[in-house]
């Protein structure tokens, strides 16, 4: 599936778009890794090998590099946008995906205007989505959510965030920028010298995107001399029960620190996110880790944040080379494109347009 290319390091223009085209050489097309999501739910990234997301970031480069040319293999599909969790980016970007493939939409942005709210059961909502669309992305603040209205859907339903537990699609966003900025990543075994040593602050017994990012980068350990999670010392729990052991059976190697200017210097990859989301409602974390220009980033460290930011990521690193996090924000809508083709089984509509 991998080709042998020389690659450039690329940087994201002033508009924050890495360009993909070095990622959409470096792998070969085979269409068929991404069949087994044809009419299936994503709940999870375990539910996806290697070869499946690198197939996913081919697809997604291929709609990056040709916008124009793929306006239509939705056409004739609705999409139900049911977010009970307040949301800018995934919310629009999953819209404006489904929307860019000449899809329909109806859109639930208030558990109140439902009839969760007069005590109708999710399993009752599913069954009636089944009626209304060909496939619902949910969001919602109760981790067990999700699982209860796949127990009556008939159509494929996405997990776009439930509770402290998942948020796969941004996992997939996440990993697909940094491939980008550098494609070699993907290649079997790398070479010690051209692997890459990141750095996430957060917590990944409590924050979904945290969670997600470290399952889908143990699918490319090769990649990886170390990965450090940065944490507020008063934090215990830091993972939750076995998922270290789990991740470093995988082959990642992980260590743990409290001091953020002692490793930032050492990072290729620094990730950032200040917000857990807890029962309802959310709360902040590590509020003396904070980034700017001031910081002791590595020269050609890159910055990643799913987005929204608060005081911990300044605004004046935007204008740097290491600000890829809006670049992050931009990829995730081809990232969604290709797996929303593939889950309403219309892949076969795009998979021969070069």
């Amino acid at each position: 599936m991998v080709s042998t290319v020389n690659f450039e390091r690329h940087s994201p223009d002033v508009y924050g778009a890495a360009h993909p085209k070095a990622l959409l050489k470096a792998i070969h097309e085979d269409g068929a890794f991404l069949k087994p999501l044809e009419n299936q739910h994503v709940v999870s990234i375990d539910q996806f090998s290697s070869e499946m997301l690198l197939q996913l970031f081919r697809l997604a480069a291929k709609y990056e590099s040709n916008p124009e040319r793929f306006s239509a293999a939705l056409q004739g599909k609705v999409l139900i946008s049911a977010f009970y969790e307040p949301s800018t980016r995934t919310r629009l970007s999953f819209e404006s995906a489904w929307h860019r493939l000449g899809g329909d939409i109806m859109s639930i942005t208030d558990r109140s205007s439902t009839g969760i709210a007069k005590g109708e059961s999710l399993e009752d909502v599913a069954e009636m989505f089944n009626n209304y669309g060909d496939c619902v992305v949910l969001r919602d603040s109760q981790a067990e959510s999700v699982h209860r209205m796949m127990n009556t859907l008939r159509i494929p339903i996405i997990n776009a965030g439930n509770g402290i537990d998942e948020h796969p699609t941004q996992a997939m966003a996440d990993l697909y920028t940094i491939f980008k900025w550098r494609p070699e990543l993907i290649e079997r075994d790398l070479p010690a010298e051209k692997r890459i040593h990141i750095g996430i602050i957060g917590v990944p017994g409590k924050m979904r995107t945290v969670r997600s990012l470290l399952k889908i980068i143990a699918h490319f350990p090769d990649m990886l001399s170390e990965v450090s999670i940065i944490h507020d010392k008063r934090e215990q729990a830091l993972f939750a029960e076995g998922q270290r052991e789990s991740l470093e059976a995988a082959g990642l190697k992980i260590t743990t620190y409290t001091d953020l200017p002692a490793v930032l210097p050492a990072l290729d990859v620094v990730y950032i996110n200040a917000i857990a989301w807890m029962g309802d409602d959310y709360e902040t974390f590590g509020n003396r880790f904070k980034l700017s220009k001031a910081s002791p980033l590595k020269a050609g460290a890159i910055v990643l944040h799913p987005l929204a930011r608060g005081e911990e990521l300044s605004t004046n690193l935007d204008a740097t080379p290491h600000n890829w996090y809006f670049s992050q924000a931009r990829g995730a809508v081809f990232v969604r494109k290709a797996l929303l083709t593939y889950m309403v089984q219309r892949g076969e509509r795009v998979m021969d347009v070069i």
